[in-house]
């Protein structure tokens, strides 16, 4: 359904760092880059995820109410990905743990431009 999301940065290389790592945990590397964008995805398919300086120049914003997820094998990949993404200057917005009836885990943070993002599994 989905083959990318997009996300504006102001710090091209700051965010390429963060998403270097955050990737690296799902086995996914950077697929494309010139010197104002970087996508990650797997060459075979799959949703990606991409940087870019925005292109009308003005600065990046957060979208209110947007937020990117990531999908983990499990509760222990999910503790890993949030940890590490808190490590890397990522803020809380929900530790870990389980959500509703138990069968939704996720972990909640701001990526460091400020976009929302999860790592979960059901």
């Amino acid at each position: 359904m989905l083959g990318y999301v997009t996300l504006g940065t102001n710090d091209i290389e700051k965010a390429a760092a963060f998403y270097d790592k955050i990737c690296a945990e799902f086995g996914v590397g950077r697929m494309m880059e010139d010197e104002n964008f970087i996508a990650w995805a797997n060459p075979g398919g799959g949703c990606g995820i991409g940087l870019t300086k925005p292109f009308d120049g003005q600065p990046a914003t957060v979208g209110n109410g947007v937020m990117i997820a990531f999908q983990a094998e499990s509760k222990e990949q999910v503790d890993k990905v949030y940890k590490l993404a808190i490590e890397l200057g990522a803020t809380d917005e929900g530790e870990a743990g389980p959500r509703g009836d138990g069968s939704f885990y996720a972990g909640y943070f701001r990526d460091p431009d400020g976009h929302k993002c999860n790592v979960f599994v059901m």
